[in-house]
């Protein structure tokens, strides 16, 4: 996989679903000159959004569902039936 495929991956919707949390951090880091002690909640988020959601991935691939990782549009409905992200 070349670079550029990579990156669009990472910022692809259906693929990345923590895409919000990721570019949170990276506005904190920027904000705060990049002190991570300052980003703390953060990266926190950023973790627990990404361990949630490869459970999900994990789960639906022992089930056989495909894709292995909900679309959005799927996200969305999901943490909609929560009451929100569980994260």
């Amino acid at each position: 996989m070349n670079e550029k495929t990579s990156a669009r991956k990472v910022r692809n919707v259906d693929s990345n679903p923590c895409i919000e949390e990721s570019d949170g951090s990276q506005r904190c880091l920027d904000a705060y000159n990049y002190d991570k002690n300052m980003c703390s909640a953060y990266f926190l988020k950023y973790k627990n959004c990404r361990k949630y959601w490869h459970g999900v991935m994990l789960q639906r691939r022992r089930e056989g569902i495909k894709p292995d990782m909900p679309t959005a549009k799927e996200r969305e409905e999901i943490i909609a039936a929560l009451g929100g992200k569980p994260y």
